[in-house]
């Protein structure tokens, strides 16, 4: 056999060794519940509330912990060991304000034991478990309690009151440097979809978009960007020129980058009321904020 023949039969097998590879870490994206945002003028009595935890939106499927995107989550050895063989729907979390960090330890290809010791899966939900989440809440409570595990633990949940009192709860966990609140329907099953059954409550609006181009800016922004011309997911442009640090008017997201913007409604004509930019997305593949 010539070796040309040779060469290109090796890289074939080197081809399909990485394809099989990559099929290996992916599994099938999780169904999972996400929220849609809290308006006033509802029961909250019938609802669960508890903190939005600024982590990494996780799955336990009973073998492998996955992304949101259905990506294999690479874990020291012994993180998941003696996690419940029932699935739980969770985030990883290392504290509040530690988002930044916490991507970056996911994205290594190896992961290290040492900065592992920090983070915990905390667990919200049961979604194979039938029933609704009044139900499903202790059957979580016992599943994390009977495992005794330093890596897993369970999100802290109270019964909801009244908004005056959801509004001073809010405000002591933002305070805190918490994201916001979550309400959960004690009669919801789960679904994996977005609903009512799951709401947010934060202090402003956020969302993300996709950077078009880079204005250049003016006045003692001259030689650094001005602001950004983003789209959104509905092909909405507009210009997002506030809430950037120097540094980053000097070095501006690239074209292509996705942003998150916080802001409070929308105008008339559909585009959001008073944006500014909060963040550049720098997690990895499949590794995004929990948007719950």
């Amino acid at each position: 056999m010539s070796r040309p023949i040779l060469y290109f039969i090796g890289a074939l097998l080197i081809a399909t060794a990485l394809v099989m590879a990559a099929a290996a870490r992916a599994a099938k994206a999780p169904a999972l519940m996400q929220a849609n945002v809290y308006e006033e003028g509802i029961d909250l009595t019938d609802y669960w509330v508890s903190e939005k935890l600024d982590g990494v939106r996780a799955y336990w499927d009973g073998q492998r912990l996955l992304s949101r995107n259905g990506n294999v989550i690479a874990t020291p050895a012994d993180f998941t060991e003696g996690f419940p063989r029932q699935s739980l729907d969770g985030e990883l979390w290392m504290g509040r304000g530690t988002f930044s960090q916490l991507v970056g330890i996911l994205n290594r290809r190896t992961p290290p034991a040492e900065p592992w010791r920090h983070i915990y899966f905390m667990a919200f939900d049961l979604p194979s478990s039938a029933g609704p989440f009044d139900q499903r809440l202790p059957r979580l409570r016992k599943l994390i309690d009977d495992a005794a595990l330093p890596h897993l633990h369970m999100v802290d949940q109270r019964r909801g009151r009244d908004h005056a009192t959801l509004m001073r709860d809010l405000e002591q966990v933002v305070a805190a440097g918490g994201e916001g609140l979550m309400l959960h329907r004690g009669a919801a099953p789960y679904r994996g979809e977005r609903n009512d059954d799951l709401l947010k409550v934060k202090p402003y609006l956020d969302a993300e978009a996709e950077v078009v181009a880079v204005i250049p800016g003016e006045g003692k922004y001259t030689g650094m960007m001005g602001a950004l011309l983003v789209k959104t997911p509905g092909g909405r442009h507009f210009r997002l020129g506030t809430g950037f640090s120097d540094a980053l008017r000097a070095r501006p997201p690239a074209i292509g980058s996705v942003v998150t913007y916080k802001y409070h409604g929308h105008t008339r004509h559909g585009l959001p009321r008073f944006a500014s930019f909060l963040r550049l997305r720098e997690e990895g593949p499949g590794f995004t904020r929990s948007s719950r």
